[in-house]
This record gives C-alpha cells, sequence and structure tokens, in this order.
C-alpha cells in the first residue's frame, strides 16, 4: 500500500474532501471525492470515514469545503452532526470550526489530533510489559485517527520498545472492522498478530494467551464510562473475570465532560440489513463499558485511573 500518512486518510483539497474509502479496505485503494458538506456526511453515515478522531477530522474539512463553496452554514454543520450519534469528536470538531472556518483550521485540528495520538500512544506503551500479549478490538489504528492511531497507536508504540510479543485482532461483526483493517494495519507495522472470531475472545483469556485488552473509544462519560464499538462491554466482563486489565486509549477529544455517565450516551443503531437480509435483526453499533471494568484510560495528559471524575482531563468544547 501507499504510505498511510494523514493526508492519504483524508485531505482538503481545492473543491474537494478526499478520503480513502476504509469500505474498500483491505482488497482495493480507492480514494473518495466529497464535494460538498453533504457529501462529507454520506461518507460519515456509510462508514467511508469512520473512527471518532477521523469523523471529527472529516467533518472539520467538511465544514471548511462548505465554507469555502458558500453553503449555508448552519446547515452544513447541522446535516454533518447528524451523520452519527454516538462519536462526541464529530461535534467537537465542528464547534472547533465556527469561529473560524477556514482550511488552515482544518488542517491545524486534523495536525493537533495526529499529533495527541502520538503522544498518548508514548504514555500508554508505559503500561505493557515485556513480551505483552494484547488483544484489541475494532480498529483505532491511523484509519480511525486520521493518522497514528490510539488503541492500535499503543500497540505500534509498545512494539518499537521491544515489548508487545503479538496481538489478537477481534473480527469485530457484522462489518469486520477488526478482520478487515486492524489486521491490515498490523501487516503493513509488521507487527505479529492474529484474528480472532469475536466469540473467541474469552476462551483465549481462558487459556492465558491475553495480558492485556487495549481498545479505543468513541465517547467517555465524565465519569469514565466508555462506549466503544458493539462488543467491548464482553470484553471487559470476560477481561476482569480473568483478572485481565482493559484500557482505553484515546484522546481528549473523545471526552464528554457534559455527560455525566454512559447511560445518557446516545447509541447508534444502524440498519439490520448489515447483520443479514434474511431474518429481522437488531444492530446496535456501540455498547458502554462501565468505569469499573477499566483498569486505566490513556490520554495525551497521561495515564488516568479511578475515580475517573476526578484524574480525566476537563476537557474545553467550545472553540
Amino acid at each position: 500500500m501507499a504510505d498511510l500518512t494523514p493526508d492519504r486518510i483524508v485531505r482538503l483539497e481545492p473543491g474537494a474532501v478526499v478520503l480513502l474509502d476504509q469500505r474498500r479496505l483491505p482488497d482495493e485503494e480507492v480514494e473518495l471525492r466529497c464535494t460538498s458538506a453533504a457529501d462529507v456526511a454520506e461518507a460519515i453515515r456509510t462508514l467511508a470515514v469512520r473512527g471518532a478522531p477521523s469523523i471529527g477530522v472529516a467533518a472539520a474539512y467538511g465544514y471548511a469545503l462548505a465554507a469555502e463553496r458558500g453553503e449555508e452554514l448552519d446547515a452544513a454543520y447541522a446535516v454533518l452532526a447528524a451523520s452519527r450519534p454516538t462519536a462526541i469528536n464529530l461535534v467537537w470538531a465542528l464547534e472547533q470550526m465556527r469561529a473560524d472556518p477556514s482550511p488552515e483550521r482544518a488542517r491545524r485540528l486534523h495536525e493537533e489530533e495526529v499529533s495527541r495520538c502520538k503522544r498518548l500512544s508514548a504514555h500508554a506503551a508505559e503500561l505493557f510489559g515485556p513480551a505483552t500479549r494484547a488483544l484489541t478490538h475494532c480498529n483505532a489504528g491511523g484509519l480511525a485517527t486520521s493518522g497514528y492511531g490510539s488503541a492500535v497507536g499503543a500497540l505500534r508504540a509498545a512494539w518499537k520498545r521491544g515489548l508487545l510479543e503479538s496481538v489478537l485482532v477481534g473480527e469485530t461483526r457484522p462489518l469486520l472492522q477488526g478482520a478487515r483493517l486492524t489486521a491490515w494495519e498490523l501487516e503493513e507495522l509488521g507487527i505479529p498478530h492474529a484474528v480472532i472470531a469475536d466469540s473467541a475472545a474469552a476462551h483465549l483469556m481462558a487459556l492465558g494467551e491475553v495480558d492485556c485488552v487495549v481498545t479505543g473509544a468513541d465517547r467517555i462519560a465524565a465519569n469514565g464510562d466508555a462506549a466503544n464499538k458493539i462488543g467491548t462491554y464482553g470484553l471487559a466482563v470476560a477481561a476482569a473475570y480473568h483478572g485481565l486489565p482493559l484500557y482505553v486509549v484515546a484522546p481528549t477529544s473523545t471526552i464528554d465532560p457534559e455527560m455525566p455517565t454512559g447511560a445518557e450516551i446516545p447509541i447508534e443503531e444502524r440498519d439490520g440489513a448489515e447483520v443479514t437480509t434474511r431474518f429481522p435483526a437488531r444492530n446496535p453499533a456501540f455498547d458502554v463499558t462501565p468505569a469499573a471494568l477499566i483498569a486505566a484510560i490513556v490520554t495525551e495528559e497521561g495515564v488516568h485511573r479511578a475515580p475517573f471524575a476526578v484524574s480525566l482531563p476537563r476537557v474545553v468544547r467550545a472553540a
């Protein structure tokens, strides 16, 4: 593949936001050109771009594009903000852009997000012991963060330090973000890994083949409850039973201080056809892991432990 640099994942060109279409990976590397805020919103909604930080960056570029095109900015904000409800980074990025909807501000926001992920990855690597065997879920790599990665960034940093032995990658049903995207990124990075069925995780924990679980997050409540891809809560319960730490690794843009607990986080329910087209289906895209099951939350400001209401950074939302 071409080098997975931040501007390869998402960038703003004159007249278009250009995305690496994540729906086509790993079989094809195809760029998607979005020429309006509505196009960017549709790309976010249909998962051409996904991962909380990445959709925030894409939305920022979409808002800047709307300003360049002379679109009505309140309408552009509304269509972008409504594209996915769970990840707080989306609205956070749009709020950052309201005061200055310029391409320069959007690019700076992108650079800042990549910088945050590099710093938090370095902090997270400090939690790894020698020859750590990690398990991760969904995709929290460069694709999901428009640059370096959060949970996968932690794995990258630990691998560079000689602390990581291997990674088990949950396939992440129903859209296989782990099997398609995380495995692809780890392969390119040369990190030993194996894809597993989501339902195999607890069994492999019981066999002693997992030392820790490392995930990203789409929204973290003020008390430390964390919303992430569906299946994370079950992993947390299994990890707690087996005495394994679960680490949530995410930039401060993912923290929602206005959300007291995870009970208030809106959970996106997607089309059941993503699960099956033959029978009725339920398809919640996220679940919430209670703070009590999280050993540490890592941001660019360091490693935070319970009580998270005290230890988490206080985030200012408005620009």
